[in-house]
């Protein structure tokens, strides 16, 4: 049995950064890495038929391909300033949809930015959202919020595999009323290799996630350096949180309701739906 719930790390978030207005961008050359283009001519190709399909679609090509200047280094140690571009996420999901599909890392792209452009436009009308939807959107949700809380715990001197499941176990118990990953595992009849957070609804995602937001901003307000600190605010939020519950009358996420689909079977749904109107490919010469 599984005994932590493995923070989920994608390449993509990784390379996510924020600016000074607070809006996400991705930044090209950074994507370039990662979508394992060697050369910037080759990629700057891929872009240029993004860049096409973005102003074909109607949609502002300034708003989502931003052409900044980089400092990149060229050999033993010298730099010039090249080219980049701040993208959008819609600007990386065009890029990839235009990518070499024989490259493994561009089909897992694919549906990466296909599925995260689609949670963010439903973010806005959330309470419009069916019980399927609205998981989607929170479960994305909690996969970046918890990486950043695994770096506040790693900041707290949380460093082995060890100390995080146990540092994970403390918010579970606050949360649920003292059941362990193992035991809400359990309680929801999952198989060895199925996640919790998978087999939640969205009134539970949605408790998980203040928990999770809420710990890793006292944890980094605070400035806590001592794992058994951190391991106690973890689990006295998570207290809070199941308080709260009980206040508002919305149920105890331990007796809730355990979905029929897992997680990944919605978003294969939702691939599928997106997929009919995938662009036309052109591979590189």
């Amino acid at each position: 049995m599984r005994e932590l719930e493995a923070v989920e790390y994608l390449p993509f978030d990784e390379i996510r950064q924020v600016n000074e207005k607070g809006i996400e961008f991705w930044s090209a050359r950074d994507l370039q890495s990662i979508l394992e283009y060697k050369q910037w001519r080759n990629f700057h190709k891929v872009i240029a038929r993004a860049v096409v399909a973005c102003n074909n679609s109607n949609n502002s090509v300034s708003d989502h391909f931003a052409e900044v200047s980089k400092m990149v280094e060229i050999g033993s140690g010298a730099l010039k300033t090249s080219l980049d571009y701040e993208l959008s996420r819609y600007a990386c999901y065009l890029i990839v949809q235009n990518g070499d599909p024989r490259k493994k890392v561009i089909a897992l792209g694919q549906t990466y930015f296909a599925i995260q452009t689609r949670n963010s436009e439903k973010i806005e009308d959330f309470n419009k959202l069916n019980e399927n939807n609205k998981r989607l959107v929170v479960r994305n949700q909690i996969t970046q919020s918890n990486q950043l809380l695994a770096q506040a715990a790693h900041r707290a001197n949380i460093i082995s595999n060890q100390d995080f499941a146990n540092f994970q176990n403390y918010g579970y118990k606050g949360l649920y009323g003292g059941l362990s990953v193992v035991d809400i595992h359990k309680r929801k009849r999952l198989k060895k290799n199925e996640k919790i957070l998978d087999y939640m609804g969205s009134t539970e995602l949605g408790a998980n996630l203040f928990r999770i937001t809420q710990t890793e901003a006292r944890l980094t307000n605070e400035q806590i350096s001592n794992p058994q600190k951190a391991n106690k605010i973890h689990y006295d939020v998570g207290e809070k949180v199941r308080n709260l519950m009980v206040t508002m009358n919305t149920g105890l996420p331990e007796n809730l309701e355990v979905p029929m689909a897992d997680i990944h079977s919605i978003e294969r749904e939702e691939f599928a739906k997106i997929k009919n109107f995938k662009l036309p490919v052109m591979l590189d010469e």
